[in-house]
């Protein structure tokens, strides 16, 4: 299974909660050069620029699907990191170590983990040709998953716009291939 992240938004550009905002059409161009199998079968969260990016990487409309959707951050959808670390350094603490925490209104990390992990699960048959496009939480969580860690665990891995990470179905688990790969562009 390739998990792509999807392309940048003005709001990675700024540092913000992930929000349902379009994608940068110069990132999108590069999403286009990105090598998938003809045969994928081609996921997307169902955000703006998620889909777009999955269309420009495959040249086809993806299958929407609502589990890889980015957390729903509720007050803090597209809010600067720096702003709510000033306004609500309680919740935002909170929210950092407690993965069932959602200081914001919205979901917390263990609900978006759950999520995940089910739609994961779901198309395990089928994971060698899986492609999914989602924004950095959802690769987080399915991170979590397949090694067995805490949504705020899975946290520290890095996953930058268009990077690439790779898990195989295993019997009994998953396998990471890789994680965080830019795309050879």
């Amino acid at each position: 299974m390739l998990i792509i992240r999807q392309a940048g938004t003005p709001g990675t550009r700024r540092a913000c909660f992930p929000a349902s905002e379009d994608a940068d059409p110069s990132a999108l161009a590069r999403a286009a050069t990105l090598p998938l199998p003809d045969d994928a079968l081609v996921f997307s969260a169902p955000w703006p620029a998620a889909v777009a990016t999955a269309r420009a990487a495959s040249g086809r409309e993806p299958v929407v699907v609502e589990a890889l959707a980015e957390a729903d951050y509720g007050t803090w959808a597209g809010r600067p990191f720096a702003e709510i670390a000033e306004a609500e350094p309680e919740g935002l603490g909170a929210w950092l170590t407690d993965p069932g925490a959602a200081p914001h209104g919205g979901e917390s990390l263990a609900e978006l983990g759950a999520r995940v992990a089910a739609w994961l699960e779901s198309v395990r048959l089928d994971a060698d040709r899986v492609v999914a496009v989602c924004d950095a939480g959802p690769v987080r969580a399915a991170l979590a998953h397949a090694l067995g860690l805490t949504p705020t665990r899975a946290a520290s891995f890095d996953i930058a716009p268009l990077s690439c990470t790779e898990l195989a179905a295993r019997h009994g688990g998953w396998r990471i291939a890789y994680v965080n790969r830019k795309a050879a562009l």
